[in-house]
């Protein structure tokens, strides 16, 4: 096939490969060009439904996911309604190959293609599977079982049902982060980083889950200042025999590990900030956090300056703390976009889990993938988004009268950047 096909080419070659025997599974994924397209992920795969082999698509969105089945001899208008979004990766799974489709953001499209060491098996799942999990339920696991989350046989103790719930949400989340970045084509082990590691279930969960599950080396390094959980850690760790696998008793912002993934997993109030900054130093491609214990600016708003006519909610104590809670990851998520990540914030599970159910998620580069070097360097060229959201963070610090304890976390460069400046 050569290098730079026509659209027609390209979605016969798409085609042939998913209507194939040795069909496996798709992804599309990665920043759209030119698309106003609601899907981040769309994931392929041949089903049997009714005795007959049809293809399963199942489009994934920021707030929900919608699955279709078609016959295969009507794959080829919904393949073509994803070319046309132009995602800028297609993975192709095959029994006895790999197949990456890349699309440039000047339209080059690039092939690599990767003989599989041994074939694996072609497998058409039946359409009413048991709710694919990454760490599913009823199956023996011997992390779970050393974490005490598991029977050894797979039945999740009802004491751990929430764990166990709040794990796997986790895992999807990280699931769909990776399709943003490159980090499973690094050609060496994924570093990762968890900054107040605590007692280090999704930090365990992590590694199992990318090494052994997912097939994606990686090594993992949690950090945390009470030395009492990090020696029950090492302890699970030595259980398990992982390798890759350390924990060291340290403040966040301490250690000089190039991550590549920094985890922030309810890090207690401004123990989240100094894990952002962590992550902004270590150039990390990923970042996923989920604050905990907003103190420092509950104690810091008050109804005053543009935030005056809140007077009436910011009286009451529980709503002031709600809205405290709020307006501290509204800085963070800002000021990571400042810094060249994309970032949201979504719901990181249901709140009969856990209380602190927001997840701050960011990916390095611009909006559509763009290569934007993050760091603290204060006179690197500045685009039109960027200098809008430095403009946004300086309104909310006039609105709220307050200072972020973020600014302290990156340094005076970033608070150069986001000094009100007289019109």
């Amino acid at each position: 096939m050569q290098t730079n096909p026509t659209r027609t080419e390209l979605l016969q070659y798409v085609k042939d490969a998913v209507t194939g025997d040795e069909f496996s599974r798709a992804t599309f994924a990665g920043a759209t060009r030119g698309s106003a397209c609601e899907w981040v992920r769309v994931v392929v795969r041949p089903v049997e439904l009714r005795g007959a082999r049809q293809v399963q698509f199942a489009y994934q969105g920021a707030k929900k996911v919608v699955t279709r089945n078609f016959p295969l001899n009507e794959v080829e208008p919904p393949l073509d309604e994803l070319l046309g979004h132009g995602f800028a990766g297609v993975h192709i799974s095959l029994r006895t190959e790999e197949i990456d489709i890349r699309t440039s953001r000047k339209g080059r499209v690039h092939f690599g293609r990767r003989k599989m060491g041994e074939p694996r098996e072609a497998v058409v799942e039946p359409h009413n599977r048991v709710k694919d999990v990454p760490l599913p339920e009823g199956r023996a696991d011997r992390l779970l079982e050393v974490m005490g989350i598991a029977t050894p046989d797979g039945h999740v103790r009802a004491s751990m049902r929430a764990k166990f719930t709040q794990i796997n949400e986790f895992l999807k989340q990280l699931r769909h982060a990776l399709d943003g970045t490159d980090l499973e084509r690094l050609g060496r082990p994924v570093e990762i980083l968890d900054c107040g590691c605590g007692s280090s279930y999704l930090t365990l969960a992590a590694h199992h889950y990318l090494n052994n599950v997912l097939g994606v080396p990686a090594r993992v390094l949690g950090v945390d200042v009470n030395d009492e959980v990090i020696r029950k850690s090492t302890d699970r760790a030595d259980r398990l025999g992982a390798t890759g696998l350390n924990f060291e008793c340290r403040r966040i912002g301490t250690t000089e590990i190039a991550a590549d993934i920094v985890l922030a997993l309810h890090a207690c109030d401004t123990a989240t900030d100094d894990a952002l900054a962590q992550a902004v130093r270590s150039d990390a491609r990923l970042l996923l956090s989920v604050p905990c214990c907003h103190h420092d600016l509950n104690r810091a708003l008050q109804p005053g300056a543009g935030a005056g006519v809140l007077r009436p909610v910011l009286r009451h104590g529980i709503m002031l703390q709600r809205t405290a809670d709020l307006v501290t990851d509204a800085f963070r998520a800002l000021a990571l976009r400042i810094m060249g990540y994309r970032t949201d914030v979504v719901e990181f599970v249901a709140t009969e889990h856990t209380p602190r159910n927001l997840m701050i998620r960011a990916v390095r580069g611009g909006p559509l993938g763009a290569a934007v070097k993050p760091g603290f360097a204060g006179d690197r060229p500045r685009g039109p988004e960027e200098a809008a959201h430095i403009a946004e963070y300086i309104e909310m610090k006039r609105f709220w009268g307050v200072t972020p304890y973020i600014e302290k976390a990156f340094g005076e460069p970033f608070q150069n950047l986001v000094t009100a400046r007289p019109l």
